[in-house]
């Protein structure tokens, strides 16, 4: 409601911008429908429709064999297992440096900042590479030993817990500026509040500040996950060939054994799982977002 020179009252007058910016949304929205919502209704068509001569028929015969070959169940194993170790290393290894660069005022914090931010303009395969030469074989690491009179290590390359390091370190930045985000929304002076009635580190982190971002660690290890789970180049280079991830796994199937349909199973699989993880990202933004 408004008020006129006169005093009288006028009905406050409909938002003419809402038409442009519903249309600036409409593109990313068609974006996506085109680009993510239609293939993956697609995939999830051509699974359960399957052609014959005497037409195309309903079948869940593919889920059903997805889900009673071992093979693919103990790759389905290694990935949850790759992924679920990598979301928890990354909270240990990054809650750690985020609560550093929050509450820190040194210079080194910068410099911190700058080693943790930095696999961020590291492409994977040269990550991959770099793994391989320092922690691979006769790599630095071999050498260095070998040259002091020490016993080799046994190598993490080609064995489970080589994507493990790379994912871990090549989703560190991501993890790290998000938990940094989160760590602003806590007051110095709310910390300095529960210190003055006598609370130690440790309770001001688990009564304080863990509370108030738990939003951005579930914000956090869903990114985490969505991006481990379906990884390709890592898993491929740094993995062992058996079992394997689901991403190498797809790209086996439909390029070196020639059954799309069954690799278009696969990926459904990995979607029904990221959609999970999915969800719990937007029920954070959503609680964020409720008044």
């Amino acid at each position: 409601m408004t008020t006129d020179t006169a005093g009288s009252v006028s009905p406050v007058q409909p938002h003419r911008g809402r038409p442009i910016g519903l249309l600036l949304v409409a593109v990313p929205v068609l974006m996506v429908v085109w680009l993510i919502i239609w293939p993956i209704i697609s995939a999830v068509i051509t699974t359960l429709w399957v052609k014959t001569p005497e037409g195309d028929i309903f079948s869940i015969e593919t889920y059903r064999f997805f889900f009673s070959d071992g093979y693919s169940l103990s790759n389905l194993g290694m990935t949850l297992w790759t992924t679920g170790v990598c979301a928890i290393l990354l909270l240990v290894v990054c809650l750690p440096i985020a609560l550093y660069l929050r509450f820190a005022d040194s210079r080194i914090a910068a410099y911190v900042q700058g080693l943790a931010i930095f696999p961020m303009f590291v492409p994977s395969i040269i990550l991959s590479f770099a793994f391989i030469r320092v922690l691979g074989p006769n790599g630095t690491v071999d050498l260095v030993l070998n040259a002091v009179g020490m016993p080799k290590i046994r190598s993490p390359y080609l064995t489970p817990w080589g994507p493990v390091i790379g994912l871990v370190w090549d989703n560190i930045p991501l993890t790290v500026l998000i938990l940094l985000s989160g760590l602003g929304s806590v007051s110095n002076q709310a910390i300095e509040a529960a210190r003055d009635v006598g609370a130690g580190k440790i309770a001001v982190l688990w009564h304080i500040i863990l509370p108030r971002i738990s939003n951005s660690i579930l914000v956090a290890i869903s990114f985490a996950v969505l991006g481990i789970f379906s990884a390709f180049t890592l898993p491929y280079v740094l993995g062992p060939a058996a079992p394997e991830m689901m991403g190498p796994f797809m790209q086996r199937t439909f390029r070196e054994l020639f059954e799309p349909q069954t690799a278009i199973t696969q990926a459904v699989v990995t979607f029904a799982f990221c959609i999970v993880f999915g969800l719990f990202y937007v029920y954070s933004v959503a609680k964020n977002r409720a008044p």
